[in-house]
């Protein structure tokens, strides 16, 4: 009995002990489950925190075709395939809008240093006629007719203030207007103290006007002080100026200063050397000058500066535009190329923003072969442009800046090229690759060896669109080089002459009426809302009175803002007509451009210069966010963010 009851107490013994081990063990795992779960809420508590601080860099700093996309379809530019007469953003624009739109501090700290990478010149930064005379080796510009060699002159020099007598001068003299440094400081502080709301990069020498001994030309590159379009483009100028001499000192004093490129004696011609269409370099600007103390700064930044980055080319408007046809030099050369071709296609004749959306598809596709893109310069023009009420071919040319296109692209004229491809193919056996199917990828295409590579695009849209090319896997691959197209320097040199006219000091309003105006469904409020007393009541605390203000309308009836005019000092772009008339030079640099054909300024050039001039106001005010409460497509269609 004792041994039973022992090995029942064993037993039981050992059953007590596995049961309170197996009570712990589930106790243990209990922790650890709480423990984890504690874990797993404490981590999406801490990334709620961080998504609700965090900000993000802009996209567009890294774009992609669907950023771009989004971009092009902005309240400011609607979408490639609709019926629109905005103006399509080029490079510039897009180049702006990443640095608009940034809300990084550090890229706008980055941004503020490239800004100031070229100092401008400073009125201090040139020198005065006394600084000058009391300079070492300073030349004598401005010379006085007194008697040194009497006692009482030589008395009068020696004195600490000198008693100031009359003096013998030729009023009627002529100026030396290269040579007379004093002279040129002078000249230059004169622009620098009138023009206040510019800044100067770079003065070119002063030049002599023939059959005018008191007068000269002068001319300058410069930016406006407040641009705040974040765009490199520098505006050039050139003027002249009417001098005289003070009677009593015989000190030269600017009595004039003249129009907008009234100068033309200082306008260099900018023409390259070397034959037609040769990419040459340009003369060197040996006249051009930068005071002593702005050259130290650029020097000290030059010094500074990262070499390996790559310089952003220079949009300088009112230069020379040197944008002849680029031609092979050689049938070696000829011959040794890649070319890439876009054969017909749903472009022609469709809105200005369809063509380019395409044109950039091409151009991106040939930079990604490396090959040279055979590109046809005759636009179609939608008909919406013309005054004929049809569509028309115009030169592309007259749009966009081909100089920069072919500087900063390998690019050639179609029928250049098949004139060369005649005469060579043939002879050095140069082959092509023929392809009509749009899902023939450029990564298939990467392969290829033949000279030329031939895309046919067929009759049947959307498919025959030459966007279409850089949809799908393609755009991951192929961006579009934005960067490579910029508007005509003819037209901005339009806009610089508008702008300079207001003095560069000027606001704007774009002010939306005719159609939508008058529909009264979609845009109940409208018309209500732009109507001459609600302009005013509206501007009334935003532009002050007797300001400049440009107002960019498609309202025909420009009398229709009459009641504005005793408030403000209104324009509109037909007040600037002489700007492409018979008699100016865009009418004539355009008429030679197009084999002596007059040409048009047609709805797509006036809507770019206007919406350009208004972008250069100072304070801009937009229809259907400063304006009135309809939305810019109709009831129902604002966005969150308009």
């Amino acid at each position: 009995m004792l041994g039973r009851a022992g090995a029942l107490s064993a037993a039981r013994w050992r059953g007590g002990a596995g049961t309170g081990i197996g009570i712990d063990l589930r106790a243990a795992l209990r922790s650890g489950g709480n423990l984890l779960f504690a874990l797993f809420v404490a981590a999406v508590l801490a990334f709620t925190l961080l998504a609700a601080v965090h900000s993000p860099d802009d996209p567009l700093l890294h774009p992609s075709s669907h950023q771009l996309t989004a971009f092009l379809t902005s309240a400011t530019s609607n979408s490639t395939f609709l019926a629109d007469d905005s103006v399509l953003r080029t490079g510039e624009d897009f180049a702006a809008a990443i640095g608009a739109n940034s809300s990084d501090a550090a890229a706008a700290a980055e941004a503020t240093v490239v800004a100031e990478a070229v100092p401008f010149i400073k009125l201090e930064d040139v020198a005065t006629t006394k600084e000058e005379s009391s300079g070492a080796g300073a030349e004598q510009a401005v010379t006085v007719d007194t008697d040194a060699s009497s006692d009482a002159g030589a008395a009068a020099a020696t004195e600490e203030n000198p008693i100031v007598e009359a003096v013998s001068c030729d009023t009627e003299a002529p100026v030396d207007c290269t040579g007379d440094k004093d002279l040129f400081n002078l000249l230059m502080r004169t622009a620098i103290e009138k023009f206040s709301d510019l800044h100067f990069y770079r003065f070119g020498r002063p030049v002599s006007v023939p059959g005018s001994p008191m007068e000269c030309d002068l001319a300058w590159r410069f930016r406006p002080a407040e641009d705040t379009n974040g765009r490199t483009t520098y505006y050039k100028d050139y003027r002249r100026f009417t001098l005289t001499r003070d009677v009593n000192t015989c000190n030269l004093v600017v009595g004039n200063v003249g129009e907008y490129h009234s100068g033309m004696g200082a306008k260099r011609s900018g023409r390259r050397k070397g034959k037609k269409g040769k990419k040459g370099k340009r003369e060197a600007p040996v006249t051009d000058f930068v005071p002593a103390k702005t050259q130290m700064r650029l020097d000290e930044n030059a010094a500074n500066a990262d070499t390996t980055a790559a310089s952003e080319p220079e949009l300088v408007v009112g230069e020379a535009v040197n944008d002849n046809l680029p031609v092979v030099e050689s049938e070696s050369e000829f011959s040794r190329r890649k070319y890439l071709i876009y054969m017909g296609g749903g472009e022609r004749c469709k809105s200005m923003n369809h063509y380019v959306w395409g044109f950039l598809c091409a151009l991106g596709e040939a930079q990604y072969l490396n090959r040279t893109l055979v590109m046809d310069l005759n636009v179609c023009l939608n008909s919406r442009y013309t005054s004929s009420g049809k569509d028309e071919e115009r030169d592309f040319r007259l749009y966009f800046d081909f100089e920069h296109l072919k500087q900063s692209a390998s690019v050639i004229d179609q029928s250049q090229f098949w004139t060369d491809w005649g005469k060579w193919h043939k002879k050095d056996r140069l082959k092509n690759h023929y392809t009509e199917d749009i899902k023939v990828t450029p990564m298939q295409l990467r392969d290829v060896k033949d000279t030329l590579i031939m895309r046919k695009f067929g009759n049947v849209e959307p498919d025959n669109y030459w966007s279409r090319v850089c949809e799908g896997e393609t755009e991951a691959v192929i961006k579009r080089p934005w960067y490579l197209l910029w508007k005509s320097r003819r037209l901005m040199e339009i806009v610089s002459a508008i702008s300079s006219r207001m003095d560069w000091d000027f606001d704007s309003v774009h002010v939306v009426r005719g159609e939508k105006a008058q529909n009264k469904q979609l845009w109940p409020n409208l018309d209500r809302d732009t109507s001459p007393d609600s302009l005013l009541t509206t501007l009334n605390d935003k532009v002050g009175a007797g300001r400049h203000l440009y107002i960019a309308t498609n309202e025909p009836d420009k009398s229709f803002f009459d009641p504005m005019k005793g408030k403000y000092r209104t324009h509109f772009l037909d007040d600037f007509k002489d700007l492409w008339d018979e008699n100016s030079e865009w009418y004539t640099e355009t008429k030679e451009l197009s084999n002596g054909n007059a040409v048009e300024f047609d709805g797509y050039m006036r809507v770019a210069v206007d919406t350009e001039v208004f972008l250069r106001g100072k304070r801009k005010l937009e229809t259907f966010s400063d304006l009135t409460r309809d939305c810019k497509n109709g009831v129902n269609t604002c966005t969150a963010s308009s």
